[in-house]
């Protein structure tokens, strides 16, 4: 299955939501002790941006037995993800001195999660599980101290919250809003690239939503900021979750005021306007000059597909 296939227009990588949250067992303790002894309980073990993989005949196996994870050295404490077909699903970290001991074994291996989603080798209904347990395991091992007075705090409520026994201060999972826009003219669209991004990658602008701004004053001012261009007539389109480390793609369409780019080289390393034929190709991988569009795992992808098999700008 291609890419393109697996990930169908309007449907990027980690929105399904097959696993019920349960989210009323998570203040119960006895009853999330009960869940992880089960027999059918499975985990996913994270390492900074992989996931531990037992190696089979068929491929990589993610969702790992409570036994198994604790074999391979996961950290025993779980975090309470919720249940598929009523099977219980956690998630778990791993510290760097197991995930060294892991090194050379045939059976198990420590893989890169983007590299596997974007290769199809996960499970699609298991994409967002794997995106909450990675997002929650990470932000555990960045928040182990109170950010009030500074002392160790614990996990409670299946890994839902962090409290610090010192002061009783309360601290939850943080989502980090992220605005991805789609910038059009006329025929014309406006892509960016990072110096990070592969070599030929062009993508839609993106940056961080700031306190007190609305989603739409975002969007204007990170497509500003960047690349000197104004925008009007911003729309909603539709969101990602995005587990690096735990951010919501809020994925809109502007129409550009003025086509003049001013590049924000701390930003960006290029900025430029791409018609709809040339856009076409970089969409598809085609392009003569090896230019290409966002993997169609991520968001960027369906924005820019949107316009293109829409033929018109939203909101002109």
């Amino acid at each position: 299955m291609s890419p393109f296939e697996r990930y169908p227009l309007g449907q990027p990588a980690f929105i399904s939501h097959p696993l019920d949250r349960a989210a009323h067992l998570r203040t119960n303790d006895e009853k999330l002790f009960a869940l992880e002894g089960r027999p059918d309980a499975r985990a996913y073990v994270v390492y900074r941006d992989s996931l531990v993989t037992r190696q089979e005949e068929s491929g990589p196996r993610v969702l790992l037995s409570i036994k198994e994870a604790l074999g391979f050295g996961a950290n025993p404490g779980t975090i309470f993800l919720g249940l598929r077909d009523g099977a219980p699903v956690f998630g778990m970290g791993m510290s760097p001195a197991a995930a060294e001991g892991l090194i050379g074994r045939n059976d198990v291996a420590i893989t890169e999660l983007r590299g596997m989603a974007m290769q199809g080798l996960l499970p699609l209904e298991q994409l967002s599980a794997i995106a909450m347990a990675k997002s929650l395991v990470n932000w555990h091992q960045r928040h182990g101290f109170c950010a009030n007075c500074g002392q160790r705090t614990s996990m409670t409520e299946g890994g839902w919250k962090r409290v610090c026994g010192s002061c009783k201060a309360e601290h939850f999972p943080r989502t980090d809003p992220v605005v991805i826009m789609f910038v059009s003219s006329g025929d014309r669209a406006l892509l960016g690239r990072q110096k990070q991004f592969m070599p030929g990658m062009y993508s839609c602008l993106a940056g961080f939503v700031e306190a007190a701004e609305t989603i739409e004053d975002a969007v204007r001012r990170e497509i500003f900021e960047e690349s000197g261009i104004r925008v009007t007539d911003v729309n909603y389109y539709m969101t990602q979750p995005w587990p690096y480390p735990s951010s919501l793609m809020i994925g809109c369409t502007a129409r550009a005021t003025n086509e003049d780019i001013i590049v924000d080289r701390s930003e960006l390393e290029d900025a430029r306007w791409f018609d709809r034929a040339e856009l076409t190709l970089m969409h598809r991988r085609q392009h003569p000059e090896g230019l290409f569009a966002a993997h169609p795992f991520a968001i960027a992808h369906h924005l820019i597909g949107q316009w293109l098999h829409g033929g018109t700008e939203r909101g002109a």
